[in-house]
């Protein structure tokens, strides 16, 4: 995570950074930097072209690699991200960005067994990172126990352990924590899991109600968001919804343009945490495809929990068959998942396809039973 100003003209930037390493190719600071720029334009393939730019120059320097990984995750080359990961750490084993590729790519594709050993094994060199990486590495751990059906009490454990605890330092960054702390949260509660979570999401609902934390990228803001309206904090939640409209009318007209879309998924969140659904929908729209919001600064895995919302609320609203393409979608990408199995066992049900139903569960329940006695927990 890196806040920069919302307002900028983002594309001039990245402009400059390109002329800047086209002179100084080992410039790994100011490629970050283009990197981070390319990320809240939602460029994955500018980013790309930018680390290939660098590549030559720095085949043997250790952090090119993660850098190089990245853009591969998020354009879905998964192979070549792997691979990617895998150079930076055969050159140094503690680098964190080549750990978070490789776990990416392991839970992309279900092998979540794989990805919490290997994150554990990596985790004893996480101890010196920014509130950010390190949380942000925890953050994929628990989606891998959450998605490969691991007891909540196992997520919720990382969460205290792993995430929450990090506001403890004395260095930490809060909201890089919240950030972590609230798309972990959100997760879980739409898996139906906010009791095993007690009170929690209040907590950090009183945290994120300081202004202080707001207005530091978006996809922090509709975070905060959904936890002040899930949380009953209307009013703050309405402050913060203001803001961020406040804040489009002072972008360039480029700029305006392309953040709408954030607002709206803005304002179908806030209304998905207040429980209003069907207004909810609305704001989403019946053909949501989470790939149009990347300008939000998340990747394709933290925009993952927004179209499980979206299923979530044609479910709700009775849209079931609207729900099962939705849902047979992203099984294109992630079969193994056993929550999608569940989700359209649930969307068969509710169309009356009993036979459809129960096959999907049967499915669901057996990829759960191969996690449990695969992943030791």
């Amino acid at each position: 995570m890196c806040l920069i100003s919302p307002d900028g003209d983002y594309d001039a930037a990245v402009e400059l950074h390109s002329k800047l390493l086209s002179d100084f190719p080992k410039d790994l600071v100011s490629l970050k930097r283009a990197q981070v720029l390319c990320f809240y334009l939602g460029q994955p393939d500018a980013s790309l072209k930018l680390v290939e730019q660098s590549l030559p120059t720095n085949e043997h320097e250790e952090y090119i690699y993660g850098m190089l990984a990245f853009p591969l995750l998020e354009l879905g080359r998964m192979e070549e991200a792997e691979k990617a990961g895998k150079r930076g750490y055969e050159i140094r084993r503690d680098d964190a960005w080549s750990h978070h590729a490789l776990c990416h790519v392991y839970q992309y594709e279900c092998r979540f067994k794989k990805a919490v050993e290997f994150m554990g094994d990596c985790a004893s060199s996480w101890g010196s990172l920014s509130s950010f990486m390190l949380t942000h590495n925890w953050w994929h751990v628990a989606l891998c126990y959450l998605e490969g059906a691991a007891p909540l009490e196992k997520v919720r454990e990382i969460y205290d352990d792993c995430i929450w605890k990090e506001l403890q330092r004395s260095d930490a960054m809060p909201p890089e924590v919240y950030l972590n702390a609230i798309g972990l949260l959100l997760r879980v509660y739409v898996r139906g899991g906010e009791e095993i979570f007690e009170d929690r999401l209040a907590n950090v609902a009183k945290c994120v109600a300081d202004e202080a934390v707001w207005f530091l990228e978006w996809h922090l803001d509709i975070l905060i968001l959904w936890a002040l309206s899930a949380a009953g904090e209307f009013e703050k939640a309405e402050d913060i919804l203001k803001g961020l409209k406040s804040r489009i009318s002072s972008m360039t007209k480029k700029r305006q343009q392309l953040m709408q879309r954030g607002l709206s998924l803005a304002e179908a969140i806030h209304m998905f945490g207040k429980g209003d659904d069907q207004e909810a929908l609305e704001h989403f729209g019946h053909e949501f495809d989470a790939i149009d919001y990347k300008m939000i600064g998340a990747s394709d895995e933290q925009l993952d929990v927004f179209t499980e919302v979206h299923i979530l609320l044609l479910l709700n609203t009775g849209e079931s068959s609207r729900a099962i393409q939705a849902i047979e979608k992203q099984m294109k990408k992630r079969e193994g998942a056993p929550f999608l199995w569940h989700l359209l066992e649930k969307a068969y049900a509710s169309s009356g396809q009993r036979d459809e139903a129960a096959r999907c569960g049967e499915k669901a329940r057996a990829l759960e039973t191969a996690y449990f006695t695969k992943v030791n927990m």
